[in-house]
């Protein structure tokens, strides 16, 4: 979690400690203990308490901001507040409402949904693919899990990013497993239809089968790429998923 320094800002000499314990402890400490609870489900939890407390001031706002950077969607910030409110009372949903209409409407930039992309998954994002850049349309990321034994990488896809056609080959085993954890992808093998791919989704890819994988187009898309065990294995890249092609897999 990015460290917090909005209470020394706002009253470090006014209020020292309250600002110390503001950083350092509720978010330095609290927050940042995401072994224990996700950041998405601790922005669900402060915003229900604070909507439950009538508070629809700017800090429900920057919590309202910081639950969108965390990965909660319009559709679920709207189920929040709707079931809030019949615990809660009515007129603070209205009031919440207000104000979590105008975050989720705000029009998002390409670096806040990357953001919120990697606040929705356990694994890093990792550093952009440079080394196979040019097996790819658009930007790739590449975070390695395990590389003892079994080669495991995070590979996440920006939206409309995807790799080229390739094959993985092997005189023996090889081949390699997909496993969805975060946004919306497309796998296709050569001469099927193209399926779609979502978090919990798992693909068994085996060695010689043409293929391609990446995201969809309006979403950020990351699997875990697991290496196969292979006897003299290795990668054949093909020729790239045309805009073409590609655009008529539709959103």
């Amino acid at each position: 979690m990015k460290k917090v320094t909005a209470g020394r800002e706002a009253l470090g000499e006014f209020a020292p400690k309250f600002a110390e314990l503001n950083d350092d402890v509720l978010f330095g400490q609290v927050w940042s203990r995401e072994d224990k609870l996700s950041l998405r489900d601790r922005s669900l939890v402060t915003v229900t308490a604070l909507l439950s407390q009538g508070l629809c001031d700017s800090s429900f706002e920057y919590h309202l901001k910081t639950a969108k950077q965390n990965g909660i969607t319009k559709a679920e910030i709207a189920e929040i507040i709707t079931h809030a409110a019949f615990y809660a009372g009515w007129p603070k949903a209205w009031a919440a409402f207000r104000l979590a209409k105008n975050v989720w409407n705000e029009e998002p930039d390409a670096e806040s949904e990357k953001q919120a992309h990697v606040n929705s998954m356990i694994f890093p994002i990792g550093e952009p693919n440079d080394a196979f850049a040019k097996y790819f349309i658009g930007q790739s990321y590449l975070a390695p899990v395990s590389k003892s034994r079994v080669g495991i990488f995070n590979v996440t896809f920006e939206p409309a990013c995807r790799n080229n056609w390739h094959i993985h080959k092997a005189e023996k085993g090889g081949g390699q497993i997909l496993v969805c954890i975060a946004g919306n992808g497309w796998y296709q093998e050569w001469g099927k239809a193209p399926q779609v791919l979502k978090p919990g989704d798992v693909v068994n890819i085996a060695s010689g089968v043409k293929h391609w994988h990446g995201a969809q187009k309006n979403s950020w898309f990351s699997h875990l790429a697991v290496e196969v065990p292979a006897e003299n294995g290795g990668t054949e890249w093909c020729e790239p998923v045309t805009d073409e092609e590609y655009n008529k897999l539709g959103e």
